[in-house]
């Protein structure tokens, strides 16, 4: 049956009826929405919306997260044929989910750009969608986090990172990828008790409070026990989740702005990213991937599976409810 449609599909980002199912295309070819999902602007009976953020003017190291979205869809296609594994369900069946494009912006307005992100992220939960956002560099979290606490209050984060990005800041027109979490902290848009970073492996005596369970915390106890211990802190708060692309190895993701050793496995993150199933996620992202640091492409596809875990877990509270509008 899959031959069959793979014969007759090609762009199903713009020609599928309706929002749900897999899709058979060729990978190679057709327009590269993420996991084949309709391309739109419509937010219209949307239940979860993946938006791009091609933006890459807060760095510290290498620039060319503005082509991570770009990146990231192109390598979802090879997962569009199949259910997600793992989880026992189909969000791509149960929901209808949508690339909403990416957010249009003034590439050389840099100053206003938060602003544009956060009501670019405002209209989608406006909309009644759930947003997940494909980055870019690790800033654009911040004015991400402001729109959903404007909806939902404050929030868990759950930060998959090899950096803490709570270096000290106090211009607060400044836009850096690693001082927006303390922002955050300071604005009450993070529930700080709440909290916890995964995967740090670099020096910040200030965490602003955050529970850290640094890279060799998950090496020796293994990521069941690392599981268990976010559970533990978030409790049933609402959560964003933030993954930085870097809280992996660079052996699994060379292609990324300030990579660090002794990183995370990508056996080691899918694990965790399942184990969480059940939190309260109401957002996410999947940020610093850098295309122009890795000619293979290995970071866009683990960028492109995180965004894809990130579906599932939005789903994973919200199928039963969803099963029994059925």
């Amino acid at each position: 049956m899959a031959l069959g449609d793979a014969k007759r599909q090609v762009d199903t980002a713009i020609t599928r009826e309706g929002h749900r199912g897999l899709s058979y295309e060729n990978a190679f070819g057709g327009v590269p929405s993420f996991l084949r999902r309709t391309l739109t602007k419509d937010l219209s009976g949307v239940d979860l919306a993946i938006t791009g953020v091609p933006f890459d003017q807060a760095v510290t190291n290498r620039p060319g997260t503005r082509l991570g979205p770009r990146a990231i869809r192109e390598a979802s296609t090879l997962q569009a044929c199949d259910a997600p594994y793992g989880w026992g369900y189909n969000p791509l069946e149960a929901f209808d989910i949508v690339d909403y494009g990416d957010v249009a912006f003034d590439y050389a307005a840099v100053p206003e750009f938060p602003g544009v992100l956060q009501a670019h992220a405002a209209d989608i939960l406006a909309a009644g969608a759930g947003c997940i956002a494909m980055g870019g560099d690790h800033s654009i979290s911040l004015p991400l986090l402001r729109a959903h606490a404007e909806v939902h209050g404050p929030l868990a984060l759950v930060q998959f990172d090899a950096h803490t990005d709570t270096w000290a800041d106090d211009l607060s027109g400044r836009i850096d990828h690693g001082t927006m979490f303390r922002k955050a902290v300071r604005e009450g848009v993070i529930d700080v008790e709440r909290s916890v970073q995964v995967g740090i492996r670099t020096d910040n005596p200030d965490t602003m409070g955050i529970t850290i369970l640094d890279a060799p915390f998950v090496h020796e106890n293994g990521p069941a026990a690392t599981v268990a211990r976010i559970r533990e802190i978030v409790g049933d708060a609402p959560v964003y989740l933030s993954f930085d692309i870097d809280a992996l190895d660079p052996a699994f993701a060379p292609g990324t702005g300030t990579p660090v050793w002794g990183g995370l496995t990508s056996a080691q993150a899918a694990a965790m990213l399942r184990g969480l199933a059940g939190i309260d996620l109401k957002g996410g992202d999947v940020v610093e991937v850098s295309p122009p640091y890795d000619p293979s492409g290995i970071t866009a596809v683990a960028g492109a599976h995180v965004v894809t875990e990130l579906i599932c877990l939005w789903g994973w509270t919200r199928r039963e409810e969803r099963a029994l509008e059925k």
